[in-house]
């Protein structure tokens, strides 16, 4: 029984200055039980469809073509208003929406935000039967021991845990149809693989239709009976999973399905000298009181590690969310405080004092996971990039200075023509590359790359492994690579080291690890990442 039908979608958006055409003729069918996947890279309208189904768009910037139609469970829903939309959403539509940390409340408690959501359909509700139900729908997505946590706020829980507090938020009424807009985008590769099979469980247990977002196809391949290819705001090609996959029609999918990092790390030379030294870099937290009548305890969250990062060589470090990989990224470039001792260039950074530190963090430089957060957006693209120039390299001419910024710009395939663009008129991509030639543009030794490709598309993602390759050969620069995607890892890394609860459980050659592990732990990883 077909439970949605979606004809002739047209979303356009009406600016002062343009209008924008952001959806054209899209069409598809969903059945109660079945996954339909829409695939596409960023801009290609995907998660503009789903959001024109519960009528999510900034309306009335937002405008459907008069042809425009959808049908829910019999009924064309396309010509209700708020007030109708509003008995659909959340009860018979729910919304899992990508980014977790930006869709909770983050004033509020979990179990606030949970408990709301089911109390604005049913507002007559006792409280027994909301924490009944808020402890049936805790069991669906594996969160039964949070329901003594319910007064938690969402920074106080892990990637994994929001992820599912949001399903948690999106089940609560027990929809018909489920929406998830990348749900897994930012997530390690277990807590993707548990997610994806608590999702596909449940469709089963509740009849549920799924509609799901991704630019991942691994993830499309193994939970979705359907996909639809969008390019451009247009349906590009549709059919069943297993022939989508076998035998692509359209360029364009085919593209996607070729869209993979590919190559190994070539090997370094025989003779490279470390560059940077890590001896026993550990990181420590005072938990709990600091008053006098007790001392502070101390929680130990990153393990001491040891590591050498030889020039031209890339060094990968893997592990679930909360393994400790960003915070050894962190305390090497001290940003956190640590113990152990970091060596650059044979000089003791770890240790410096503010006028030696000045001048050794131009020759370490650290990309961080998510770049539209790390770029100023009341600075340019060229002030960004030129920022370290003006403190490292105070007395550059202004042409010097803007002849580097252009290298940068080229080296990291962005047109210097756009350069005095802001952070909001650039993707996903490109602000990644903003990110890394801020970073090169005072060509460092050492560059800390922070999960620099997790929520790009796959395309992109090759854009930037190979850009990444490209500058490791030419300028001889050496990685520190922080990543959940082992794809990427096994693209780039000559070494790994893996993390586990701040512990290293491995460490070796990376084709070697990623081929035959020999931690259980490490099995874990690639079998979830489907090596």
């Amino acid at each position: 029984m077909t439970l949605l039908s979606v004809k002739n979608l047209d979303v356009s958006f009406h600016m002062t200055d343009q209008i924008v055409h952001a959806a054209k003729n899209v069409s598809f069918d969903i059945n109660a039980g079945e996954t339909l996947a829409i695939v596409g890279e960023s801009g290609s309208g995907k998660s503009v469809t789903a959001l024109s189904i519960p009528k999510l768009l900034p309306y009335p910037m937002a405008r459907h073509g008069v042809n425009s139609e959808i049908w829910f469970d019999g009924q064309n829903i396309m010509p209700y208003g708020e007030v109708l939309m509003r008995d659909i959403r959340g009860s018979e539509v729910g919304y899992i929406f990508q980014e977790p940390m930006t869709a909770l409340n983050p004033l509020h408690k979990i179990g606030k935000q949970v408990s709301e959501a089911y109390r604005l359909h049913h507002p007559r509700a006792s409280k027994q039967e909301i924490l009944k139900r808020m402890t049936d729908v805790f069991d669906d997505v594996g969160l039964l021991d949070l329901m003594s946590r319910l007064d938690a706020y969402p920074h106080q829980l892990s990637g994994g845990q929001r992820q599912r507090i949001v399903i948690a938020m999106a089940l609560v009424n027990r929809p018909r149809l489920l929406i998830a807009d990348e749900p897994t985008t930012a997530l390690d590769v277990v807590v993707q693989k548990r997610i994806l099979e608590e999702l596909s469980e449940l469709k089963v247990k509740h009849n549920l239709a799924l509609l799901l977002i991704s630019h991942d196809l691994t993830l499309v391949e193994k939970v979705a009976d359907k996909v639809v290819v969008m390019k451009q705001g247009e349906v590009v090609e549709s059919s069943k999973t297993k022939t989508l996959f076998k035998s692509p029609q359209h360029d364009y999918t085919k593209h996607l399905l070729n869209a993979q990092p590919k190559g190994v790390a070539e090997p370094i030379d025989a003779d490279a000298k470390a560059v940077l030294k890590v001896d026993d870099i550990s990181v420590s937290y005072r938990v709990g009181s600091t008053w006098s009548f007790g001392k502070a305890k101390e929680k130990t969250v990153l393990q001491p590690v040891s590591f050498d990062l030889k020039k031209g060589e890339t060094i990968g470090v893997i592990g679930e969310s909360g393994s400790g990989k960003s915070t050894l990224a962190y305390a090497i470039t001290r940003l956190t405080h640590s113990k152990g001792r970091v060596l650059l260039n044979s000089q003791n950074f770890s240790s410096a004092d503010k006028t030696e530190l000045k001048k050794m963090r131009s020759d370490l430089q650290i990309v961080f996971q998510d770049p539209f957060g790390s770029l100023s957006p009341r600075l340019s693209a060229q002030e960004i990039i030129g920022e370290g120039l003006s403190i490292h390299m105070p007395s550059l001419s202004r042409d010097e200075r803007d002849k580097k910024i252009v290298d940068a710009m080229r080296s990291v395939r962005l047109d210097p023509k756009d350069r005095h663009r802001y952070p909001h008129e650039f993707s996903g991509g490109q602000r990644q590359r903003i990110s890394l030639a801020r970073a090169l543009v005072l060509e460092p030794d050492v560059i800390i790359l922070d999960e620099p490709t997790s929520a790009l598309d796959l395309s992109v993602q090759a854009d930037v492994v190979d850009i990444l390759q490209s500058l490791q050969k030419e300028k001889k620069i050496s990685y520190l690579f922080i990543s959940h995607d082992l794809r990427v890892v096994r693209a780039l890394a000559h070494r790994l080291i893996v993390l586990k609860d701040g512990h290293v459980v491995e460490t070796g050659e990376a084709a070697k690890i990623l081929a035959t592990p020999e931690n259980e732990y490490t099995k874990l990883l690639v079998e979830a990442a489907s090596l």
